[in-house]
């Protein structure tokens, strides 16, 4: 969950609309019990993000799923991200757009 300015929301789902193949689109805008939370101050994984006035909390599919699922394997080594900390590669944006 990112707040997002509402003023900016629809530039902020067309921008990820178009980067599929990352995180994509946001899956809702809006109430947080819409999708079952009940409280934005305590996540289950990172830190609490606070909403300034004028500002939607905006959710997008997220890697934390499969990093769990990493997790519970024991792995002896994985390169991921942690939350603030994203993975950088030498994938270019452009390779990542669209479809196919």
């Amino acid at each position: 969950m990112r707040p997002i300015p509402a003023s900016q929301v629809a530039k902020a789902v067309e921008v990820t609309a178009a980067m599929p193949r990352v995180h994509g689109a946001p899956i809702h805008v809006g109430d947080p019990a819409s999708l079952g939370i009940k409280d934005l101050s305590h996540p289950d994984y990172g830190d609490p993000v606070t909403i300034k006035d004028g500002e939607l909390p905006v959710f997008w599919p997220c890697g934390v799923t499969p990093q769990n699922a990493i997790m519970q394997s024991k792995l002896p080594l994985v390169i991921t991200h942690a939350p603030g900390h994203m993975l950088i590669t030498d994938v270019l944006n452009a390779d990542l757009k669209g479809n196919g």
